[in-house]
C-alpha cells in the first residue's frame, strides 16, 4: 500500500457570515485517515458534512486550523483529489468517454495514454462497449458509473463522494454499493464518503465518522471491524449500523433523508 493519500484535519473550524452574523459551521474537527483506507461521515442535514468535503478538495481556504495532504497543506484544486457527486453532472452532448475525458483537460498524457486510460477506467466500472454513447442512453446507475470514472481517471490519491447515490432507485443503490467495494479494494485508494445512508457508511467504510450539528462537530468514531468484501446481510454489520443510529436518538429519520446539501456545478468544475 503506498503511503500517499494521507489524509489530516487539525483543529479546523469554519465560519460563515449571514447579515452581519457569524455563523459556526465546523468547529475543531480532528481526524486522521490512512491512506487506502475508507471512512464514511455520517450526521443530519447542516452537521457540516459536505463544507467538510469542499475544504478538503480545496475550494474555500478561509478556514482555521490546517488541512493536510502527506504532511503538505491543501491550497486550491488538485489532480490529486477526485471528487463525485450525489449527481452525475454528465455534458449531454459529449460520449461517455468525452464526460470522462474532461478530467484529463490538464493532465501531460498524451492522447493515446489518454484514450488507454479512459478505456481502462471504464472497463473499471463496468461501461466497456458503452464509450460512444450519449447520457440519455445511460440509465441513472450507468450515469453514476460515468462519474466514478471521471473521478478516478486521473489516479488521484484520494477520492471524495458526496452521496453519490442519494438519487437513485433502491436496487441501483444496493448494486453501485457492492461495485464501489470492488474498485475500491482493486485502486487501493483513500476513499471519503458522506451520505446520510447509515447503512450504507456501515457497509462500505472501514470507519463511521458520526457527526453532530450546529456548529459541526465529530461526536464519535466507530470501527468496523469486518473483511471485505461485505455482505449486506452480515449480523456484524447490523449490530454496527444500531449502535451508530444510537447516536441520534430522535434524529433517526433525518439521518436517513437524502442530503439537502450542495453547491453549485460552476465551483467544482476542474475539481472532478
Amino acid at each position: 500500500m503506498s503511503a500517499l493519500g494521507t489524509l489530516d484535519f487539525k483543529n479546523v473550524k469554519k465560519q460563515y457570515h449571514v447579515k452581519g452574523e457569524t455563523l459556526d459551521v465546523l468547529d475543531g474537527i480532528n481526524l486522521h485517515i490512512k491512506p487506502g483506507e475508507f471512512v464514511s461521515i455520517v450526521g443530519s442535514s447542516g452537521c457540516g458534512k459536505s463544507t467538510l468535503l469542499r475544504l478538503a478538495i480545496g475550494l474555500d481556504d478561509d478556514y482555521q486550523g490546517d488541512i493536510l495532504l502527506d504532511g503538505a497543506r491543501i491550497k486550491g484544486t488538485s489532480l490529486k483529489r477526485g471528487i463525485v457527486f450525489q449527481e452525475h453532472r454528465l455534458f449531454p452532448w459529449l460520449t461517455v468517454e468525452q464526460n470522462v475525458g474532461l478530467a484529463l483537460e490538464n493532465s501531460t498524457l498524451s492522447s493515446n495514454e489518454r484514450a488507454k486510460t479512459i478505456a481502462e477506467h471504464l472497463e473499471l466500472v463496468g461501461l466497456k462497449g458503452f464509450e460512444k454513447a450519449y447520457p440519455y442512453q445511460l440509465s441513472g446507475g450507468m450515469s453514476q458509473r460515468v462519474a466514478i470514472a471521471r473521478g478516478l481517471v486521473n489516479r488521484p490519491e484520494i477520492l471524495l463522494l458526496d452521496e453519490p447515490f442519494g438519487a437513485l432507485d433502491a436496487l441501483t443503490r444496493a448494486n453501485l454499493q457492492n461495485e464501489l467495494q470492488r474498485i475500491w479494494q482493486t485502486e487501493g485508494i483513500t476513499m471519503i464518503l458522506v451520505t446520510h445512508d447509515v447503512e450504507e457508511a456501515v457497509l462500505l467504510g472501514d470507519r463511521v465518522v458520526i457527526m453532530e450539528p450546529r456548529p459541526g462537530r465529530i461526536k464519535r468514531t466507530v470501527e468496523v471491524d469486518v473483511p471485505h468484501p461485505r455482505q449486506r446481510a452480515d449480523l456484524r454489520l447490523a449490530a454496527i449500523k444500531d449502535d451508530v443510529l444510537s447516536e441520534f436518538g430522535h434524529e433517526h429519520d433525518t439521518a436517513l433523508q437524502p442530503a439537502a446539501e450542495g453547491f453549485g456545478f460552476k465551483d467544482y468544475l476542474f475539481a472532478w
